[in-house]
């Protein structure tokens, strides 16, 4: 329930108890825990639901399109439009895997909005490793089309020559830190909101009769939900474009 009664007679609302992680089945090899969790089980089911989604799309797909296969395909060019106006046309090169992201990102987001699921954006140990698989991947990306001349993207040739260690400094601890602030963004905001859900669905049964007035800040907030979990997937999307742009064109 969204809210139980305490020992002292109130209400004890607990809003971060749904993002819990439960094993659901034990897998204990001794120096690693590979456990199937709720949230494994949710990835899959993100995943598995992309998949279904594109293939019954796609499978019938006519020249007079469905419903399915207009959403498909806009949301094909929406992310290669995407990609290919922040990147270049070198970019496109890399657009499955930006595509991926964004599957993957948005359908666990809109997975999380159904009520007894689990959010698995919201917790930072799966928004830290895309995070950091961005990050890697860019690294890499730069590092083989400029060879040790990557290094340059650190080192700021129109600044004054006094400036230029100063900011080099500054550059390396702002690319370091892109892992980071790509992470925390998408996990708290996708734990934040459905934590103000879990406090009005609270309030709905303490305030008994009065309980209209946050079921009312309910729906406004979930209608916002869904737009945030859409606009988190974009944000993690294009921002995985800028950091691709840096490491293609150096500047």
């Amino acid at each position: 329930m969204a809210a139980e009664k305490s020992t002292d007679g109130g209400f004890n609302i607990d809003p971060m108890h749904q993002f819990e992680i439960k094993n659901w089945i034990p897998i204990d090899l001794g120096f690693i825990d590979l456990s199937f969790t709720n949230s494994a089980f949710f990835a899959f089911l993100a995943v598995g639901l992309v998949c279904l989604f594109l293939w019954t799309a796609m499978s019938g797909s006519s020249l007079v399109p469905s419903r399915m296969q207009s959403m498909a395909e806009g949301l094909y060019e929406f992310v290669r439009n995407m990609v290919r106006d922040s990147c270049g046309e070198a970019g496109l090169k890399y657009f499955p895997y930006i595509f991926t992201l964004f599957l993957f990102i948005l359908g666990c987001n809109l997975l999380g909005m159904v009520p007894y699921s689990f959010t698995v954006t919201s917790h930072f140990a799966v928004t830290v490793f895309l995070a950091l698989s961005v990050f890697i991947t860019v690294t890499v990306i730069g590092f083989m089309r400029h060879g040790v001349g990557f290094l340059g993207l650190f080192w700021p040739m129109d600044a004054p020559a006094f400036m230029r260690p100063i900011l080099a400094v500054i550059e390396v601890i702002s690319y370091f830190v892109r892992p980071v602030s790509h992470s925390i963004r998408l996990g708290a905001n996708m734990m934040a909101g459905h934590a103000v859900l879990k406090v009005f669905g609270g309030f709905v049964a303490a305030l008994g009769v009065f309980g209209i007035i946050p079921i009312a800040a309910i729906v406004g907030v979930t209608a916002l939900e869904f737009l945030v979990a859409v606009i988190q997937a974009y944000v993690f999307a294009i921002l995985t474009c800028v950091y691709l742009h840096d490491a293609l064109h150096m500047h």
